[in-house]
C-alpha cells in the first residue's frame, strides 16, 4: 500500500483515534466509541482507503 497521508495528518489521526477509543474506557462507555479504531489504524499505517477513492494525497514524498 502506497502512503496517502503526510506527517501531520497521520498524528492527528492518531491523536483523534486514541481519544474517541478512550471514550470505550472513560466516560459514556459507549460501544461507538471503538469507531476509534478507524483513524488510529489509518494514521498508523499511513493509508487512508478513503483518500484513495476520492484521489487525495497529503503525503509530502513525490511518485516516481
Amino acid at each position: 500500500m502506497p502512503k496517502n497521508e503526510g506527517g501531520l495528518d497521520r498524528v492527528l489521526r492518531v491523536i483523534a483515534g486514541l481519544a474517541v477509543l478512550s471514550l470505550a474506557f472513560v466516560g459514556p462507555k459507549t460501544p461507538w466509541a471503538y469507531l476509534g479504531l478507524v483513524p488510529l489504524l489509518t494514521g498508523a499505517l499511513g493509508y487512508c482507503p478513503l483518500y484513495s477513492l476520492l484521489g487525495l494525497n497529503t503525503c509530502p514524498v513525490k511518485k516516481a
